[in-house]
C-alpha cells in the first residue's frame, strides 16, 4: 500500500511525515521545502502480532508495512505547471490512495500560502487542480476517440459516450470517484489512471492547545465537507505526533494517556487507510515467523496463498484456520486443535480479517 501525502504549503505535511515515519524529511517555513518525495516505510501496529510472538518466540517478527511518500506542496496553478505542479502530478499517479493534510490551527509564526486559514477554500484548491490535470488527460481522449468513431465500432463509441460523461462530471468540480458507473465502465475508468480516481483521507492538523477541543470550527467543515465528497477524515496534531514518535512505546502509552488521546495518529490514519482501500490482515505463526499480510477484502483463501508464494496458490488443497480471537483465548493451536476450532477451507473460502491461517498446497 502506497500513500501519497499532499497538501498545500506549510500546512503541515512534512511534520506528519516525520512524526509516521519518523524518517526525518525536512520541514521548514517555506513553501516547497519538499521538492522530490520522501518515502518512509513504516510497520503498521498490530497488537495480534505481539500476542502471537509471546506464544511462539519466532526467530522473526514481520508486520505488514505502508509506504508513506510526502509530495511537493501544490500551489494554486499546478495543473498548468505552477510551482512544482508536474512534478506534484506525476507523483500522485504512483500512489494508492491519497492522505490530504488540511491546516486546521491559527498560527501567526507559520505562514498560510493564501493569507488565511480556511480549510473548505484549501480542499478546493488540491481538488481541482487534480480535476483540470484529469480534464486535460480525458480531452485528449476524446480527440483520439473522436477519430476512431469513424470505424464504426460499437465499443468505441460507447467509450466515447463515457468519456463525454467524465469530462461533464469533471466541469461541475467533481471528482471521478463519486460518479456513478456500471463495472464495465469502471474498468474503463481504471485504464484513464485519473488523479481523482484516487480515494482521499482528509486529515485535519490542529495545535496542541485543541487536543480534545470538540469545537473548533474549522474540523467541524473539514469533516462535513468530507461527508459530502463521501470521503474519509481524521483528526491528528502533527506536531504533537512528532514529539511522541521520539518516545519508547511504554513512554508514548504514558503521555497518551496523560493527554486524554485513545490512540496516536499513525495508527488512525493506518486503519482509516485499510477501510478506504478495503484491506484486511491474515496472520501466519510458527517458531519460524510470525507475520501479518495485507489482501483485499472478499480474496479467497487461493489468493491469499498467493501473497505468500505464486506456488501456495497454484498448488493450493486446503487452508487449516483459526480465528485469531479464539487462538489468543486458548493460548495454543494445540488447545484449538484438540476443540475442534481449526477449520479446513477449502478454494472458495473468502479470508477475514485476523484468520490465524496454515496453507496446505502440492506442486
Amino acid at each position: 500500500m502506497k500513500l501519497g501525502v499532499v497538501g498545500l504549503p506549510n500546512v503541515g505535511k512534512s511534520t506528519l511525515f516525520n512524526a509516521i515515519t519518523q524518517a526525518g524529511a525536512q520541514a521548514a517555513n517555506y513553501p516547497f521545502c519538499t521538492i522530490e518525495p520522501n518515502v518512509g516505510v513504516v510497520a503498521v501496529p498490530d497488537h495480534r502480532l505481539d500476542v502471537l510472538a509471546e506464544m511462539y518466540h519466532p526467530e522473526k517478527y514481520t508486520p505488514a508495512t505502508v509506504e508513506f511518500v510526502d509530495i511537493a506542496g501544490l500551489v494554486r496553478g499546478a495543473s498548468r505547471g505552477e510551482g512544482l505542479g508536474n512534478k506534484f502530478l506525476s507523483h500522485i499517479r504512483e500512489v494508492d490512495a491519497i492522505v490530504h493534510v488540511v491546516r486546521c490551527f491559527e498560527d501567526d509564526n507559520v505562514v498560510h500560502v493564501d493569507g488565511s486559514i480556511d480549510p473548505i477554500r484549501d480542499m478546493e484548491t488540491i481538488n481541482l487542480e487534480l480535476i483540470f490535470a484529469d480534464l486535460e488527460t480525458v480531452e485528449k481522449r476524446i480527440d483520439h476517440n473522436r477519430k476512431l468513431q469513424k470505424t464504426g465500432d460499437k465499443k468505441i463509441i460507447a467509450e466515447g459516450a463515457l468519456l463525454e460523461r467524465i469530462k461533464a462530471h469533471l466541469e461541475s468540480g467533481k471528482p471521478v470517484r463519486n460518479m456513478e458507473a456500471s463495472e464495465a465502465e469502471a474498468e474503463t475508468v481504471q485504464q484513464l489512471f485519473l488523479l481523482t480516481t484516487k480515494p482521499v483521507i482528509y486529515v485535519a492538523n490542529i495545535s496542541e492547545d485543541d487536543i480534545g477541543n470538540s469545537g473548533n470550527p474549522h474540523v467541524t467543515s473539514l469533516y462535513r465537507q468530507a461527508a459530502e465528497e463521501h470521503a474519509e477524515a481524521i483528526t491528528v496534531c502533527a506536531r504533537l505526533e512528532e514529539e511522541v514518535a521520539e518516545l519508547s512505546p511504554d513512554e508514548k502509552k504514558a503521555f497518551l494517556e496523560e493527554m486524554g488521546i485513545e490512540e496516536a495518529g499513525l495508527d488512525k490514519l493506518i486503519k482509516a487507510c485499510y477501510r478506504l482501500l478495503g484491506l484486511i490482515s491474515f496472520l501466519t505463526a510458527g517458531p519460524k515467523e510470525v507475520r501479518a499480510w495485507t489482501i483485499r477484502k472478499g480474496d479467497r483463501a487461493p489468493q491469499a496463498a498467493g501473497k505468500i508464494h505464486s506456488d501456495f496458490e497454484k498448488g493450493f488443497i486446503r487452508a487449516e484456520i483459526v480465528p485469531y480471537d479464539t487462538l489468543a483465548e486458548l493460548g495454543s493451536m494445540q488447545a484449538c486443535k484438540e476443540k475442534g476450532l481449526v477449520r479446513s477451507e477449502g478454494k472458495e473460502y473468502v479470508m477475514q480479517d485476523g484468520d490465524v491461517t496454515l496453507f496446505r498446497f502440492n506442486v
